[in-house]
């Protein structure tokens, strides 16, 4: 099959703008199960859609869903969710209302909508209205607010003995009484399961007898459990890049998560070494990346973001390296490497912990991923650093300390689906993030259901890489056209 040019590149950059913030699963302790909720939801009334604030005309209408705070409590006190949406470009063709679920947690549906819709197909656009939400804690879907000063007193998660284990789980308990208090009741029920009465109540507001869905990363999780609680209510589904929310242990979790990434730097290696253009070609990727690492530990390594200011080990990895693998820009990765190691080096100094995400909360509400003790963290990090020698300090484990002592709503479970129509599971064998097994493992879960469609290629991210995965995708979403189990579709060329 013949591969698209530069534009699909062009498209997978800008699909991964959209899902910066990818996945950053959190490890937690205590177990809070909410009560099974299976009723239908129900809008309180018709969306009342009218153009999106802001200065730029961008096309996209805006309203709110009025969902209950707690869905076990559906005559409870309410809570406003945004919504937006682009309409049909071909009205005459319309199919109906594609509801995209987006990643994170702690993207914004409604600002992909209103800002970056490209990451759809053309074909898409042009058969479907695209709709997405501010999921609960989100954007402007009540999101989770707390305190800036104590944000900026997060303990380093390099944590080195039992006191700074204590003083962790101490700081999480006094950092999670000030976020509840300042986001409201909301703040005890922003779990999945929540999240997925919300979508249904929205496919009930958009007139939709059965739910179009495209859940990405995170958003994949709910897209699964939403097919597993409404399985008869599901049109078409793709779940792209896909989180196993079936993982039983810590161990397991963040191995998985080490591992893949490793996987992502390995490949950038072996390209680099065929790669004539690549910066670095010729030399020993490994041995300057370490370099790199090491100055950034002493704080040595000026962040080419911010000049005359130093960037942590961590930054380095999360910010630079995984930003990258996401886009799957190994050219660009090499560029920002060599001009780093030509750098300067800054006087050594201390440097800061980086803020993690406000949506931490979603994380730690979904993951029961149960940490004893330091000696336990120990051994989590010496398996996370022999897994994945080249990127330390990667985001799960900074979330396996913010989410030490809190509950969780929502733990993680095999899926029992019965009665859902085909639904599609997309991933790139290399997603630095959500690992192709992970995607196996979700097809298999979901049974006669789950229809596995592989991108033999990079990045997170993978229903608009190359003509034959699109083609795909789109022929499925829009005809209901199911891809031969065991499918797969080229890798585009750098």
């Amino acid at each position: 099959m013949q591969l698209g040019d530069g534009s699909a590149l062009r498209r997978i950059a800008a699909r991964a703008t959209a899902m910066a913030g990818g996945l950053a699963m959190a490890v937690v302790t205590g177990l809070a199960v909410a009560p099974a909720v299976h009723a239908s939801p129900s809008a309180t009334g018709a969306l009342r859609w009218a153009p999106c604030d802001g200065p730029e005309k961008s096309g996209a209408e805006c309203a709110t869903l009025s969902v209950p705070v707690d869905w076990a409590h559906p005559n409870g006190p309410t809570l406003d969710l945004a919504v937006a949406r682009r309409k049909a470009t071909e009205p005459g063709a319309r199919v109906g209302s594609m509801v995209f679920g987006p990643g994170g947690p702690g993207d914004s549906g409604v600002q992909m909508v209103v800002g970056n819709v490209s990451r759809f197909s053309p074909e898409v656009r042009r058969r479907f209205d695209i709709v997405s939400f501010d999921p609960r804690g989100v954007g402007a879907g009540n999101p989770v607010t707390c305190s800036t000063a104590l944000l900026a007193e997060r303990p380093s998660p390099v944590l080195k003995s039992q006191a700074d284990f204590d003083a962790t789980l101490a700081y999480n308990k006094r950092l999670r009484a000030d976020c509840r208090a300042r986001t409201g009741p909301v703040f005890d029920h922003l779990d999945t399961a929540q999240t997925v009465r919300d979508l249904d109540a929205l496919r009930v507001a958009l007139g939709e007898r059965k739910l179009t869905f495209h859940g990405s990363s995170y958003g994949t999780l709910l897209g699964a459990q939403y097919a597993e609680t409404y399985p008869r209510r599901v049109r078409a589904m793709v779940l792209e890049s896909v989180i196993d929310h079936s993982v039983p242990t810590t161990l397991d979790f963040l191995h998985a998560e080490a591992a893949t990434a490793q996987d992502s730097f390995q490949e950038f290696v072996k390209w680099c070494g065929r790669a004539a253009d690549c910066a670095l070609h010729g030399r020993d990727v490994h041995a300057v990346w370490q370099g790199l690492l090491a100055r950034a530990g002493r704080g040595e390594l000026e962040d080419p973001a911010r000049p005359g200011t130093s960037m942590s080990s961590s930054d380095l990895v999360n910010k630079i390296a995984f930003r990258k693998f996401y886009q799957a820009d190994y050219a660009g990765l090499a560029t920002a490497i060599a001009g780093m190691e030509a750098s300067k080096p800054l006087p050594a100094s201390p440097t800061s912990v980086a803020p993690l995400p406000t949506a931490t909360p979603v994380f730690c509400s979904d993951w029961h991923l149960p940490v004893r003790d330091y000696r336990d963290y120990a051994s989590l990090v010496t398996m996370m650093n022999t897994t994945a020698p080249d990127l330390p300090h990667l985001l799960p484990l900074h979330m396996t300390a913010a989410c030490l002592g809190a509950p969780t709503a929502n733990p993680q479970h095999r899926l029992d689906v019965h009665g859902a129509p085909p639904i599609l599971v997309s991933n790139a064998l290399h997603d630095p993030a959500t690992g192709y097994p992970w995607a196996v493992s979700v097809a298999r879960q979901l049974g006669r259901s789950g229809v596995l469609l592989t991108y033999e290629g990079h990045g997170h991210g993978s229903v608009t890489s190359g003509p034959c995965m699109e083609n795909s995708v789109n022929s499925y979403l829009t005809d209901l056209a199911v891809p031969p189990r065991g499918a797969s579709c080229p890798a585009v060329p750098f």
